[in-house]
C-alpha cells in the first residue's frame, strides 16, 4: 500500500511540474505576442496563466511532502514493504536511532534523489509565498526554470528502476511466514555513516545544492526577458547566501565526522567525494562577491550570469562525481546509465544557456558606469574583486580534472592516476594563500585606483596588531612546530611522507610562516574594518534620529548584519588559516603496540608521545546479539608532566556478519592542540595496536568555521536592507 502511496504521489508531483511548466510558457508566450516585454511590462502584475503555473507548483510541493513522509513513516514504523527500506533502514538500537531512521530518507540514491527534489520545491514554494503579490513576469520566468531542473529529477526517478524510491519488497526478500529472510535482515544503512554528524551533513549540503538552483534560474530568467538591472540579483542574492550557508555547514559536519569515524587523524583528505561538495561552494565564493559588485557598482554583470550557471553547473559536476562509479570514496554511490544521462544533459544546458545567452545580450550586461568592468590599476578594489573570482573558478576546474583524473584515458596528463594529498595540496596551499592574502588587503583598497595616504592610513593601525599576532604566532612556530617538524620529517611514518613529498624544508616551513603572516593581516584588517563598519552604523542611526528619519529597531538590525557579516566571515577564514597550518602541516605520530595481558587484563606498557603519557586502565568487550556487532572498547588515563588530565576510551566496532569496523577515536582537546588516538585491534602475539597523534592548533578550524558561519548568517539576515558598504 505505501508504495502505491508514493508512487502516485510521485506521479502527481511530475504532472503537477509539466502542468506549471506548461503555464509558465503560455504565459511568456503571451507576454511576448503582446509586445509588452521589450517595453518593461514584466515589471508588472503577472498574467492568470502564471497564476495558475503558481498553485501548480505548491502542489507539487504538496505532493512531494506526501512522498518523503511516507518513506519517514515506513522508517519510523518498521514497515519493509518498499524495497528501499529494506536496504536503508537503521539497524542501530542507541539513543541516537532515531536520528538514524529520519536519515533513511536521505541514505541512499533514490530517496536522495526524492530528497533533493523536495528541496528544490521547498525553493520554488518559498519564492512565491514570500514574494506573493510581488511577484512579476521575472520571477515566472526563474520559476519556469526551476520547475524544468525539478521535471528532470522527478522523471529519473519515474522512469529508471534503479532510481524509484517506492519499489515494492521482493517476495524473495521473506519466508514462508512473512518476516525478512535472513540474508535480507543482514541489509541496511552503511554503519560507517550512523554517526550525529554525518547524518545531519547530507541533508545540509542538498539545502546548498538545491539553493544553487535559484540564481542560476533568475540569471537565466535575466537573460530571457533582457533585464541587466539588479532586480534579479536581488530576488536570487538570499537564497544564494542561504545555499551557501548551508553548503559550509555540510561540509564542516563532514569534517567532523572524517575526524572522529575514519579513524586517520584528520579532517580532510581530498577523497573524491570530498571534493565534489567543495566545488559548488567555491563558485559560490565567486557567485557572493560577484553579486557585491553587481548590486553596488552595475559591475560584473557577465561575471554575475556565468558564476550562477557555473554554481548550478558544479553542483551537478559534483552529484556527477560521487553518483558515477567513476571514482571511489567511502560514501559515493553507485552509478546507473540513466542519472548518468540525466547530470551530463544539466551540466551542458547549464553551461552552454548561460554563454549563448551572454553571447546574444552581450551589450546588455555592459556595466553601468563605463569603465567599471575594467580592471585600471592592480592596486584596488575592483582588482580584488576580478582575481577572487579569477582564482575561484580556476581551481575549481582544475580541482575537477584532479579528481576525475583516475577516469581519464592514459594519453591525457595524469590519466588513470589516482592523485593523493600530496598533489592537491601542492596546488592549494600556495594558491589558497594568494587568494587570502587578496582577501586581506582588498577591502582597504579604493574602487579604480587606492589612494596611497588613505590606504597608509586605515591600514596602520591593523598592521601593528598584525605584527604582535605574528610574532605571538612565530614564537609557537620556532618553540612547538618547528621541532615536531625535525622530530618526524626523518622517521618512516605517512606523516613523515606526507611532509618529504611537499619538498624542501626551506620551502615547506617558509609555506607555513608567510600563512601565519596573512593569518595576521587578514584577521586584524577584518576586525578593524568590521568596528568601523559598526562605528558607521551607529552614527548613521544617531544621524537619523536627530533629522527624526529614524529606521526602526529592526531595520537598523538588519542594516548592521549587512555591514558586518561578511567581515565577520573573513574574521573566521583567518582563524581557520591559523588552526589548517598546525593542524594539517606539523602533526606528530605515533603508531606503536602495547604488550597485553589478556588473563589480567592489564598492561605494563605506558604509551609516550610529545608528553603525553596513556596509561592503560583495562578494556571492555560487549556484543549486541539482535545487531550482531560487537564493541571493543579500551580506558586510558592521560598524563601530562605526571599529572592526570584526562580518561579517554578509544574503540572498535565490528560486524561479525559483514566483519565492516568503524572506528571511534578518543580525542583530548586543549586549546592548543589535540591528543587523537586510534585503536586498531590487536596483533597475532595479543598486543594492543595504537595510531596516535598530536594535532596543533586544530581547535582554530573548528573556532574559525563557527565564526564564518556566524558572519554568513549575519550576511543572509541583511542582505535586502539595501545598505551600500
Amino acid at each position: 500500500m505505501f508504495s502505491l502511496i508514493g508512487f502516485l504521489g510521485l506521479s502527481a508531483a511530475f504532472i503537477a511540474v509539466l502542468v506549471s511548466v506548461l503555464c509558465f510558457v503560455v504565459d511568456h508566450v503571451m507576454v511576448l505576442r503582446a509586445g509588452r516585454a521589450q517595453q518593461g511590462a514584466y515589471n508588472k502584475q503577472v498574467t492568470r496563466w502564471a497564476c495558475a503555473g503558481y498553485t501548480a507548483s505548491l502542489l507539487s510541493f504538496v505532493f512531494l511532502l506526501v512522498c518523503c513522509a511516507v518513506l519517514v513513516y515506513c522508517f519510523f514504523t518498521g514497515d519493509v514493504s518498499i524495497k528501499y527500506v529494506v536496504h536503508e533502514r537503521t539497524l542501530s538500537d542507541t539513543s541516537l536511532t532515531w536520528l538514524y531512521k529520519l536519515a533513511g530518507l536521505w541514505a541512499g540514491r533514490s530517496g536522495s534523489l526524492l530528497f533533493w527534489s523536495w528541496l528544490i520545491a521547498l525553493f520554488t514554494s518559498a519564492i512565491i509565498l514570500v514574494r506573493r503579490r510581488k511577484l512579476i513576469h521575472l520571477d515566472s520566468i526563474a520559476l519556469l526554470c526551476m520547475q524544468l531542473v525539478l521535471a528532470a529529477f522527478l522523471g529519473v526517478m519515474l522512469f529508471a528502476q534503479a532510481n524509484m524510491p517506492f519499489t515494492p519488497t521482493p517476495a524473495s526478500y521473506f519466508t514462508s511466514q512473512g518476516e525478512l529472510s535472513t540474508s535480507a535482515q543482514m541489509l541496511g544503512m552503511n554503519w560507517l555513516l550512523e554517526h550525529w554528524a554525518m547524518v545531519i551533513h547530507p541533508p545540509t549540503l542538498f539545502v546548498g545544492y538545491a539553493g544553487f538552483t535559484v540564481p542560476f534560474a533568475y540569471a537565466i530568467a535575466s537573460l530571457v526577458t533582457g533585464d541587466a538591472s539588479k532586480r534579479w540579483v536581488e530576488h536570487a542574492l538570499r537564497p544564494t547566501f542561504v545555499a551557501w550557508l548551508f553548503l559550509s555547514i555540510g561540509i564542516g559536519l563532514g569534517a567532523i565526522w572524517a575526524y572522529v569515524v575514519l579513524g586517520w587523524g584528520g579532517y580532510w583528505g581530498w577523497d573524491a567525494v570530498e571534493n565534489a561538495s567543495l566545488l559548488s561552494w567555491l563558485i559560490g565564493v565567486a557567485l557572493i562577491h560577484t553579486f557585491v559588485v553587481y548590486r553596488q557598482r552595475g559591475a560584473f554583470k557577465r561575471w554575475g550570469i556565468m558564476c550562477s550557471c557555473l554554481a548550478f553547473g558544479f553542483v551537478i559536476v559534483g552529484t556527477f562525481i560521487s553518483r558515477s562509479g567513476i571514482v571511489q570514496s567511502v560514501h559515493a554511490f553507485e552509478g546507473d546509465p540513466v542519472s548518468l544521462g540525466l547530470f551530463g544533459l544539466l551540466i551542458g544546458v547549464a553551461v552552454l544557456a548561460g554563454l549563448v545567452g551572454l553571447i546574444l545580450r552581450w551589450k546588455r550586461y555592459e556595466a553601468d558606469t563605463a569603465g567599471a568592468d575594467d580592471v585600471e590599476n592592480m592596486l584596488s578594489r575592483d582588482a580584488a574583486f576580478y582575481f577572487n573570482n579569477i582564482i575561484m573558478v580556476l581551481f575549481t576546474f582544475v580541482l575537477t580534472y584532479m579528481t576525475i583524473s583516475q577516469a581519464l584515458p592514459a594519453w591525457m596528463p595524469f590519466g588513470h592516476d589516482a592523485l593523493g594529498k600530496a598533489a592537491y595540496n601542492a596546488i592549494a596551499r600556495p594558491l589558497g594563500l594568494f587568494y587570502l592574502l587578496i582577501m586581506a588587503f582588498g577591502p582597504l583598497m579604493g574602487w579604480g585606483k587606492t589612494n596611497f595616504k588613505t590606504f597608509v592610513r586605515d591600514a596602520k593601525i591593523p598592521a601593528l596588531c598584525s605584527v604582535v599576532l605574528f610574532v605571538v604566532l612565530m614564537a609557537y612556530f620556532v618553540t612547538t612546530l618547528y621541532p615536531s617538524y625535525v622530530a618526524t620529517i626523518n622517521t618512516s611514518s605517512s606523516v613523515a611522507q606526507e611532509m618529504r613529498e611537499m619538498g624542501p624544508s626551506w620551502y615547506y616551513n617558509g609555506l607555513a610562516v608567510v600563512g601565519f603572516f596573512i593569518a595576521s593581516v587578514l584577521f586584524f584588517n577584518s576586525l578593524f574594518i568590521l568596528v568601523r563598519a559598526l562605528r558607521r552604523s551607529l552614527a548613521l542611526a544617531r544621524a537619523r534620529k536627530a533629522a527624526k528619519n529614524a529606521v526602526s529597531r529592526g531595520t537598523f538590525l538588519l542594516q548592521t548584519c549587512a555591514r558586518l557579516g561578511g567581515f565577520v566571515a573573513h574574521c573566521g577564514v583567518a582563524l581557520m588559516l591559523i588552526g589548517l597550518i598546525g593542524s594539517s602541516m606539523y602533526v606528530t605520530e605515533k603508531t606503536s603496540y602495547l604488550a597485553y595481558d589478556g588473563a589480567t587484563d592489564t598492561s605494563a606498557d605506558i604509551f609516550t608521545i610529545k608528553g603525553y603519557d596513556l596509561h592503560f586502565k583495562g578494556s571492555d568487550i560487549q556484543t549486541n546479539e539482535r545487531t550482531g556487532k560487537m564493541h571493543y572498547t579500551l580506558f586510558f588515563d592521560v598524563a601530562k608532566d605526571d599529572k592526570i588530565i584526562d580518561s579517554i576510551a578509544p574503540s572498535i566496532a565490528m560486524d561479525q556478519i559483514t566483519r565492516q569496523q568503524k572506528l571511534s577515536a578518543a580525542v583530548t582537546s586543549s586549546p592548543l592542540e589535540d591528543l587523537f588516538v586510534v585503536y586498531r585491534g590487536t596483533s597475532a602475539q595479543g598486543q594492543l595496536a595504537l595510531d596516535v597523534r598530536v594535532n596543533p592548533l586544530v581547535s582554530a578550524v573548528w573556532l574559525g568555521f563557527y565564526v564564518l558561519i556566524f558572519g554568513v548568517l549575519l550576511s543572509s539576515l541583511g542582505v535586502n536592507s539595501h545598505t551600500k558598504e
